[in-house]
């Protein structure tokens, strides 16, 4: 967390609190304050008015309040996977608790910062039948980094100072490495509102527990949080590094593999190297980068990178079209011998058959030393910083790979990226959608990307620009929920323009989230894609079983969307044919205001025409 001069805010008076919640709430949120928080996404709740109250008080403390907790958290999300540190959340007891577990797992997953404070009915109430109550602690399970039930409220001295280190401690903890949720569930009892209560709160404690009221200030030569946290970036020792270096060097055909990250615009990125650190080992093991869309590399970098022809990276080529032809060529280019591999497991499942069916020494690298890999194929795992290891690597890398090697993949990609571009002006298709996003998203802009079909098409179809693009999706744990609120989350970050790019289906989960675009102030532009149910199903088996194929897996919905224009005050547009869709699309993020531009399609001529575009690159390259 950033620290702030102290002189820059007008906190509320801890010492004066009327009652001991206020004066609990008030320490609790003053400190996150003082350790840099910003922004808080608050649900509205009886139970949590203490802590609500507190984070109104904070002018350099941002509200968004939402009246879905599903939304909020999601909501919360999106703004932690932008700024790259917790947007806490706020929510009253019982089932409030429960609508944050679906964003909290993806979270947990994602490995994204994520502070959850559930307001709760005190100790005695517990299992006892009473309203509203229900078994909070230890709610979210082992999704989160960290778990504390807090005390009751007390003015006392020590619980003051155990307070603001537990909220520091919560921060450390969400933003170490892995990132992630913590849990922090806080009881209250009544009266909740700022209210007198005669000898609740002695009045010379401030006097009495200095420390624990005002936290760390200027007089004792300390500003910023209670308690700081430094932590160290993990690196390879010398024997292990001269290993991958050997491996490395020793190798004409190789990879760098960059796979979703954590915070793809997040500085001290835990998940993949940054862009001049992975320039430079392109440059130096002349091995080509495939890069996710969602790794923060498919988009941004210079087009001698993006070409290979020459400029400031004349050895380097980054690739982005795999998923559309490395089946194809698998079986006609020789070996792989290497890979190095960032991030978490590709969204391409073209590229994990092709690195499965590999007997090439794979180099799994994380930070935390977790498994992100399922084919189980990696043979060795690095637990080290990427941007060390890529810097690393590259100053110390004597020889480069095969120019042949990586000659073959700058062919594939621009036949490649040439047949998508027709096949694009061919027809409507989904892929083409997501191809013509990719291609006209401003400079720089910020792109969510729902998951089922949207998120893969714009892996096979959005080629890379060196326009600052950056996208994000809710690859941990793949869900369809919260992905708008995720969006808008995202957008609340930054001045970039933002484009939402949502499935039917995952625009009728969430809604309840659009309202945001309202209560936030977030300017969006939202694709969606209607193919009146589950299109993702006709790649798998079950299509060729009717019933239950329709009824039960595709699922038309048979809705009319365009109603929630009116309802949540945004200008709708429908549109069928691609010319329409980008003429609509680039005015609509030139414009102020939220538009949402709805493509309709048919989700299985959508599916045969992509089918039918595989054929031609296999014909094509073989």
């Amino acid at each position: 967390m950033t620290d702030r001069d102290d002189a820059d805010r007008s906190d509320p008076d801890v010492g004066t609190a009327p009652n001991r919640n206020t004066l609990w709430a008030r320490t609790l949120v003053g400190e996150l304050d003082a350790a840099g928080v910003d922004a808080v996404c608050v649900a509205p709740g009886s139970r949590s008015t203490p802590l609500t109250v507190a984070f109104a008080e904070r002018p350099d403390i941002e509200v968004f309040s939402h009246l879905d907790e599903r939304s909020a958290a999601f909501f919360a999300l999106g703004r932690a996977k932008r700024t790259g540190k917790p947007t806490p959340l706020v929510c009253t007891s019982g089932t409030a608790a429960a609508n944050f577990h679906p964003a909290v797992i993806e979270a947990n997953q994602a490995r994204v910062p994520m502070l959850v404070l559930t307001a709760d009915r005190p100790p005695e109430l517990r299992d006892s039948g009473a309203n509203q109550t229900i078994d909070q602690q230890k709610l979210y399970g082992d999704a989160v980094r960290w778990y504390a039930d807090l005390p009751e409220p007390e003015p006392e001295a020590r619980k003051l100072r155990s307070l603001r280190t537990t909220a520091d401690r919560a921060l450390a903890e969400s933003t170490g490495t892995p990132p992630g949720p913590v849990h922090l569930n806080v009881p209250f009892r009544k009266p909740l509102e700022p209210v007198e209560v005669p000898g609740d709160v002695p009045a010379d404690f401030a006097a009495e527990a200095p420390l624990g009221v005002e936290g760390r200030t200027r007089s004792d030569g300390l500003d910023g949080p209670f308690v700081r946290t430094a932590r160290g970036r993990p690196e390879l020792a010398g024997g292990d590094f001269r290993e991958v270096r050997r491996a490395v060097e020793s190798a004409s055909r190789g990879l760098v593999v960059v796979g979703p990250a954590d915070s793809p615009v997040h500085e001290g990125d835990a998940a993949a190297p940054d862009r001049d650190a992975l320039s430079a080992l392109a440059e130096a093991t002349g091995f080509p980068v495939l890069a996710d869309p969602l790794s923060g590399h498919r988009f941004g970098h210079d087009d001698g990178l993006l070409s290979g022809d020459g400029g400031d990276a004349a050895n380097a080529l980054l690739a982005g079209g795999y998923d559309g032809y490395l089946d194809a060529v698998a079986e006609s280019w020789p070996d792989l011998e290497v890979v190095v591999r960032f991030g978490a497991s590709p969204t391409s499942k073209v590229l994990r058959q092709y690195l499965e069916a590999s007997d090439a020494r794979q180099f799994l690298v994380d930070p935390a030393g977790g498994w992100r890999e399922a084919s189980f194929t990696a043979t060795d795992l690095l637990t080290s910083d990427p941007t060390r290891l890529a810097e690393n690597l590259a100053e110390r890398v004597e020889s480069s790979g095969s120019d042949d090697w990586r000659a073959r993949f700058a062919d594939a990609e621009r036949r490649y990226w040439s047949l998508v571009s027709s096949a694009r002006e061919e027809r409507l298709f989904e892929g083409g959608v997501l191809s013509a996003v990719a291609a006209d998203a401003p400079d720089p802009a910020t792109v969510m990307v729902s998951n089922s079909m949207p998120i893969r098409d714009l892996d096979r179809f959005g080629e890379p620009r060196s326009a600052d693009v950056t996208v994000l999706g809710n690859r941990g744990a793949s869900g369809i929920d919260g992905i708008a609120s995720t969006g808008l989350g995202a957008g609340s970050a930054t001045d970039d323009p933002l484009v939402i790019v949502t499935g039917d289906l995952a625009y009728y989960h969430d809604m309840n989230g659009l309202l945001a675009v309202e209560r936030s102030g977030v300017d969006a532009t939202i694709v969606e894609v209607n193919n009146d149910g589950g299109g993702i199903f006709h790649m798998l088996p079950i299509e060729e079983f009717d019933p239950p194929f329709t009824d039960q897996f595709r699922t038309p919905h048979g809705l009319d969307y365009e109603a929630t224009g009116d309802l949540y005050g945004l200008d709708f547009e429908r549109v069928g044919e691609l010319d329409a869709f980008r003429s609509t699309f680039r005015e609509s993020v030139e414009s102020a205001g939220t538009q949402v531009v709805e493509v309709t399609t048919d989700a299985e001529a959508s599916h045969r025409f992509r089918e039918q575009v595989a054929d031609r690159v296999a014909d094509r390259l073989e």
